[in-house]
């Protein structure tokens, strides 16, 4: 069930129009496959790799279904929930749905850690949003404080699906489908499902369809692979210098194991006269939304963070990932370098291998996703040579 183009998807003519304000003029792989499933009203899991329009592609979904449930009493209700792990995914996808969306009369709501309780005790009584896009912790606050009824629901999504199906939200998200109609449909989307998530997944999704790209296909089209490999752990701030001098880099993500690896690194680059920035789970909402805006808008070009910003952020820009620290679990390699390389650009991954310890981790990742991650050239020019 594929359709080479948005028009022949029967999708309603305000989405159409608001897809192509968006920029996007024909569907890629995920679109053309994933979209029509879902418009079934069947549970779907989907999988594709980072940066191919997954987000898009269950907004669009999102919206359609909405939009054929607009007549009679069910334009008063909740029609759908998008849950994202994060803040900052969330508020992406808010934002993205909402463009798409903004020639239709929908409304929208979005539930973070961090916002003011009140505020949004206030939008579900007054606003009574027809999508929320939000966190599971702050979902569940309003459901158990009965400001939130999913009984009418019909869709619920859940974007990066493998974390949201992780010990840290696993107890949240059974609640949160306890309060859901029995015919609400299910929606899963993720780079990458681990055979365990799926099991969570099958127990309380319905016949799902599966949509999935087995992990030795997840190669990121576009994205160069190289490491450096050096002696010590402490060599690896004088190779960033290094490199930095070497080579002119727009804006350049850099992913450390801990926050205060985070912290440390980000102080010595300041010191240095660099303008960066970090993020990581532990500052406040506002900080944290201050720190992606100066990002998004290169006041600051290089972001340094934890795995909190390893899933689904699109900064346009980056073409540089680094991996200070090798990351300790397979799946969050895939998604930490899938921030380049966005929706068919160029871009370039760099890991700094130090000691056998890493050598080794990184060869499990090479063998795991059957790909080959080649040594940093000693021309540096030529590594960056097909950045778009």
């Amino acid at each position: 069930m594929m359709a080479e183009s948005f028009e022949k998807m029967g999708i309603q003519p305000k989405i159409l129009r608001g897809i192509y304000a968006y920029g996007f003029e024909t569907p890629s792989a995920i679109q053309k496959k994933a979209i029509l499933p879902f418009l079934t009203k069947k549970d779907i899991i989907a999988q594709a790799q980072s940066g191919t329009g997954k987000t898009a592609t269950f907004s669009i979904s999102v919206l359609e279904t909405m939009m054929r449930c607009m007549d009679g009493k069910d334009s008063e209700c909740t029609l759908a929930l998008i849950l994202s792990p994060t803040r900052e995914l969330a508020q992406q996808t808010y934002a993205i749905i909402g463009e798409i969306g903004k020639y239709t009369t929908l409304r929208f709501s979005l539930l973070v850690g961090g916002q003011m309780r009140k505020d949004n005790i206030y939008d579900l009584q007054n606003e009574k949003p027809h999508c929320i896009i939000g966190t599971p912790g702050r979902v569940n606050d309003m459901i158990r404080d009965g400001y939130l009824s999913l009984l009418n629901t019909r869709c619920i999504v859940m974007d990066e699906a493998d974390e949201l199906l992780s010990n840290t939200f696993e107890g949240q998200i059974r609640y949160i489908v306890e309060h859901i109609g029995e015919s609400t449909q299910i929606g899963l989307y993720s780079a990458t499902m681990p055979q365990d998530k799926l099991e969570i997944a099958n127990k309380f999704m319905q016949d799902p369809i599966h949509i999935l790209v087995k992990a030795e296909e997840l190669t990121l089209e576009g994205i160069s692979q190289f490491y450096i490999y050096m002696d010590r752990e402490d060599w690896k701030y004088e190779t960033l210098q290094d490199l930095y001098a070497a080579v002119q880099i727009y804006q350049l993500m850099i992913y450390c194991n801990s926050k205060k690896r985070v912290e440390i690194l980000t102080r010595r680059l300041v010191d240095a006269g660099l303008t960066c920035s970090c993020i990581h789970g532990e500052l406040s909402s506002q900080e944290r939304v201050d720190t992606m805006r100066k990002f998004r808008t290169g006041e600051n070009r290089i972001l340094i963070t934890t795995d909190l910003l390893a899933r689904g952020i699109d900064v346009q820009q980056v073409s540089l990932v680094i991996n200070y620290d090798i990351p300790f679990d397979m799946e969050n390699y895939i998604h930490r370098i899938g921030r380049s390389g966005r929706f068919g650009r160029k871009g370039v991954s760099l890991n700094f291998v130090a000691g056998q310890r890493d050598a080794a981790q990184m060869k499990k990742i090479e063998n795991y996703y059957h790909t080959q991650i080649n040594e940093f050239p000693s021309d540096v020019e030529s590594a960056f040579k097909n950045i778009s």
